[in-house]
């Protein structure tokens, strides 16, 4: 049997500011299936950390599931010719209103490899200095910024019952597991 698969012809379903949805006709074997993927042009977001061991976080409203919720600075890679880097520090700046002079890359993960091509890189950002932050959209500009200590927001993560998975990956990523939430 052939296990071979390959793409073999796309159909545009949705274009959106975020992100376009495709059919994708994928050849296996002899036979064609299709799948609907969600295209993306990748995001990045940043576990800030300040020189007390703070961890700067934001809750804002997001319309899926009609509630806050915590995360860290994080947006779409939707600057032309922007480097990863440089995004993650405007979208450090934008939301939390901080700067960094230490940045350390996390990793580069797939969001959800079933539906989506969409690459999340996540750096951490430290020796922060604190400015002003320039939310941009609804949802930002009604923002919270929060900082927490590592043990305060594993019990909030806790408390709340299911987590944000970029900012679960990245403590895991800085704290290992002392952030199992399980």
């Amino acid at each position: 049997m052939n296990n071979e698969f390959r793409v073999v012809h796309t159909e545009p379903l949705l274009e959106s500011y975020v992100f376009d949805v495709e059919r994708r006709t994928v050849s296996q074997g002899g036979s064609t299936f299709a799948r609907d993927v969600v295209t993306h042009r990748g995001a990045v977001a940043v576990l800030a950390v300040d020189d007390n061991g703070l961890i700067g976080l934001i809750r804002q409203y997001r319309a899926p599931f009609d509630r806050y919720v915590l995360e860290i600075p994080a947006g779409t890679l939707d600057v032309p010719d922007e480097q990863p880097r440089d995004a993650a520090q405007r979208e450090l700046l934008e939301e939390l209103g901080c700067e960094a002079t230490s940045w350390t890359l996390l990793g580069r993960f797939m969001v959800s490899p079933g539906w989506t091509d969409q690459v999340m890189i996540i750096y951490e950002a430290r020796g922060l200095s604190v400015g002003t932050r320039s939310p941009e959209g609804p949802e930002e500009s009604s923002s919270e910024v929060l900082w927490r200590s590592a043990d305060e927001l594993r019990a909030e993560l806790q408390a709340e019952g299911v987590a944000d998975s970029t900012l679960v990956l990245a403590l895991h990523r800085v704290f290992g597991t002392f952030f199992d939430l399980a």
